[in-house]
C-alpha cells in the first residue's frame, strides 16, 4: 500500500510590524561584511528561518537593487519592508538597518581626527589596511559565486572589469551596456539553457505569498498618481536641505561641496560601496582636498568594523571635509553636521528609488527580458568590484605605482620595487585566515590590527 505523500509545511502568517521592527533592528545591529554577508544575513532571517520572502521573490528584488544606485542590501532591506508593512515597513527596515552604524562610525571618525596621530593608533590602522583587502577578495569571491552561475555571466564579469580598468570606461556606462546586453539575450532563447540568466530555486510557501494569494495588494500596484505622489514627498526632503545650504553658505563652502558632490555620488554609485570608492577617493584627495592619500583606505577599514552598508565610508569622508574646513564653527560640530549632511544625501535617495520603482518591478515579476537585464547587471558589478580590489591591493601593497599609457587610457601598474613587505605578510595572512581558515570578521580585523602593531611599533 502506497504511503500518503507527506503534507507540504504550513504558509507562515505575516508579521505584525512590531514583530518586524524587533527582526529589522536584529539584522541592523549584527550586519558586518559588507554586501555579501548583510545579503546572506537576509537571505537566513527572512527566506530560510522566518519564511515572510520566498527564494525567487527575494533574487527578483536583489536584481532590482543591484541595478539602483546606491548600498544593494539598504535597499533591499527597504524593499522588503514596504512589501510586508507598505511605507511605514521600509522606512523602518531602511532606518534600521543604517542608524547603528551610522553612530559607530561617526564615534570612529572623532576617535580618527582625535588620535590618529598617536602612533600605536597607526600602526593599528596599517594592519586594518591589509585585513580589509582580504575582505574585500572574499566578498568577491561571495558575491561572484551566487552572481556568475553560467558562463554568460562569468563572461559578462570578465568584459566588464577590462572596460573599467583597462578602458576606463565609465561605470555608468557598463551597467547599460550589460543591461541592454541581458535584454539582447532574451531575444535568443537558445542562448541560455532554462531561458534566463538568473537561478536559484525554492518552492517553500512564504508569508508573503499568502499576502498575495488573493491578488496583489493596493499598495504593489503600479500607480501613476501614487508615483507623482512618491516624488512630490522625497524630492524636496532629499535636495530640499542642499537647495537651503547652497542659498545660506553660497557655492564655494564645504556644506554645498558635501551636498551636491555626495547627492550625485546617490545617482551614479551603482554596486554600492565597492564600485565607486576609487573614484570618490580622488576626488577627495585631488578636487576637494578633504582628505590625503591613504586615509580612504583609513575610513573602508573602519566602515568594516561597524554594522550596516560599507557606504558609511562617505560618512568618514564628509566628517573629515567639514572638520577640515569649519567655517566659523567648532571642527567637531562641524565635523558631526558634515558627516550628518552626507547621510541625508545618501540615504534619502534610497528610499525614493524603492517606493517609488518597486510596484513597478513587482509587476514585471516572472518577465524574462527584466530578469535577464537585471542579472546580467549584477555580473558586470562583480567585475567592477574585481577592479575594486586592484585599486585597493596596488594602495595598499606598493607605495607607487605608474599608468600605463596607451593612447590616453590604459590600466595602473604597480612599482614592484616600491612593495610594502609588511603590508604584503599581512595582507598573505588576512587571505590565508579568511579564505582558508574561515576566520570571522573580527577576528581578521583584531589579529591584523596587533600584526600591525606588532610590526610597526618593535
Amino acid at each position: 500500500m502506497q504511503e500518503p505523500a507527506p503534507e507540504p509545511p504550513p504558509v507562515p502568517r505575516l508579521p505584525t510590524l512590531g514583530e518586524a521592527t524587533l527582526v529589522w533592528a536584529k539584522i541592523g545591529l549584527l550586519s558586518f561584511g559588507g554586501p555579501a554577508g548583510q545579503i546572506a544575513l537576509m537571505h537566513r532571517e527572512l527566506v530560510e528561518r522566518r519564511r515572510w520572502i520566498g527564494e525567487q521573490r527575494f533574487l527578483h528584488a536583489l536584481n532590482y537593487c543591484m541595478l539602483l544606485p546606491g548600498p544593494e542590501a539598504q535597499q533591499l532591506a527597504v524593499y522588503i519592508g514596504w512589501l510586508l508593512h507598505r511605507t511605514p515597513g521600509g522606512l523602518i527596515a531602511g532606518l534600521l538597518f543604517v542608524l547603528p552604524g551610522a553612530l559607530v562610525m561617526l564615534a570612529l571618525s572623532m576617535v580618527y581626527v582625535l588620535w590618529r596621530q598617536v602612533p600605536v593608533v597607526d600602526a593599528a590602522l596599517f594592519g586594518i589596511k591589509a585585513a580589509v583587502l582580504a575582505i574585500v577578495l572574499q566578498a568577491l569571491l561571495r558575491i561572484g559565486g551566487h552572481a556568475l552561475k553560467t558562463r554568460m555571466l562569468q563572461a559578462t564579469a570578465v568584459v566588464a572589469f577590462i572596460a573599467i580598468y583597462v578602458f576606463q570606461v565609465p561605470f555608468p556606462l557598463i551597467i547599460l551596456g550589460a543591461g541592454l546586453f541581458g535584454l539582447l539575450l532574451s531575444l535568443w532563447p537558445s542562448a541560455v539553457p532554462g531561458g534566463t540568466l538568473a537561478t536559484g530555486t525554492g518552492n517553500e510557501a512564504s508569508a508573503i505569498d499568502g499576502l498575495f494569494a488573493a491578488g496583489a495588494p493596493d499598495h504593489v500596484r503600479p500607480s501613476t498618481a501614487r508615483a507623482l505622489r512618491v516624488l512630490a514627498v522625497w524630492l524636496p526632503l532629499w535636495l530640499g536641505p542642499v537647495a537651503i545650504l547652497y542659498w545660506l553658505t553660497g557655492a564655494d563652502s564645504v556644506w554645498s561641496s558635501i551636498g551636491t558632490f555626495f547627492s550625485g555620488m546617490a545617482v551614479v554609485t551603482f554596486g554600492g560601496a565597492y564600485a565607486v570608492l576609487a573614484y570618490v577617493a580622488q576626488a577627495a584627495v585631488d578636487s576637494y582636498q578633504w582628505l590625503v592619500p591613504g586615509e580612504m583606505a583609513d575610513g573602508l577599514g573602519l566602515a568594516e568594523t561597524t554594522p550596516g552598508p560599507l557606504i558609511l565610508v562617505l560618512q568618514f569622508v564628509g566628517f573629515l571635509g567639514a572638520y577640515r574646513q569649519p567655517g566659523g564653527l567648532d571642527p567637531m560640530l562641524a565635523g558631526t553636521l558634515g558627516a550628518g549632511l552626507t547621510l541625508w544625501v545618501t540615504f534619502a535617495p534610497c528610499f525614493l528609488w524603492i517606493f517609488l520603482g518597486a510596484p513597478f518591478v513587482e509587476a514585471l515579476r516572472g518577465n524574462r527580458a527584466l530578469s535577464m537585464a537585471l542579472a546580467a547587471i549584477t555580473a558586470a558589478v562583480v567585475g567592477v568590484i574585481f577592479n575594486l580590489a586592484i585599486w585597493f591591493a596596488l594602495h595598499v601593497l606598493f607605495a607607487q605605482t605608474v599608468r600605463l599609457d596607451l593612447f590616453g587610457i590604459g590600466p595602473e601598474l604597480p612599482v614592484p620595487a616600491s612593495i610594502d613587505w609588511q603590508a604584503a605578510l599581512l595582507t598573505g595572512i588576512a587571505i590565508l585566515a579568511t579564505l582558508r581558515l574561515k576566520a570571522g570578521l573580527f577576528a581578521t580585523l583584531a589579529g591584523c590590527a596587533a600584526g600591525g602593531i606588532l610590526l610597526r611599533m618593535v
